[in-house]
């Protein structure tokens, strides 16, 4: 839950739609009970999906923090 919890607050900062999408599901990527929802594991591949005014900077920021580990590496 706790990288679920930085992730949906640090893309929360931003102004863009963010979705994840894994296998069959999705989520809003700026709501921690969506994300929890959709149960995506570690190590699952998952497509960020950014769209509106900051996109690029809330792509690159997610991509980043998905690379890190979440911090849970």
């Amino acid at each position: 839950m706790r990288p679920a919890a930085a992730f949906a607050a640090e893309m929360g900062k931003f102004k863009s739609r963010i979705t994840l999408e894994s296998g069959e599901k999705e989520a809003d990527g700026k709501s921690l009970m969506n994300i929890i929802a959709a149960c995506i594991k570690c190590g699952a591949e998952v497509k960020v999906i950014c769209d509106g005014e900051d996109e690029d900077a809330a792509l690159q920021k997610a991509v980043s923090m998905i690379e890190s580990g979440l911090g849970e590496t």
